[in-house]
């Protein structure tokens, strides 16, 4: 659905799923995941339905990824770095400051 027009000028390697994705320094994790052609970001905590972004401005929260190992992360809010590993959200993951 969504593709670059041109490879990115300056490259950055992140990992989804232990997939390498190649993204544009610059990019939100979101925007780097749909040119790479994933479409799910998170399964819905009550009937697993996948989900993926629809707002691109923060405002709707389902691109939720766990990046770094930090769940709750809004992917189109966050900016790709070199290395950063990067994971569907499964569920919902606790509010209580743990991070798990």
């Amino acid at each position: 659905m969504f593709k670059r027009l041109a490879p990115p000028a300056e490259p950055v390697t992140l990992r989804f799923e232990g997939r390498e994705v190649v993204a544009a320094r610059g990019d939100s994790v979101a925007a780097a995941l749909l040119a790479a052609g994933v479409t799910v970001f998170r399964e819905s905590p009550l009937s697993g339905a996948p989900r993926a972004p629809f707002c691109m401005i923060g405002n709707c929260f389902e691109c939720l990824l766990d990046i770094d190992g930090e769940p709750n992360r809004q992917g189109c809010m966050t900016e790709v770095r070199d290395g950063m590993q990067v994971r569907v959200q499964r569920g919902a993951a606790a509010a209580d400051g743990d991070g798990r």
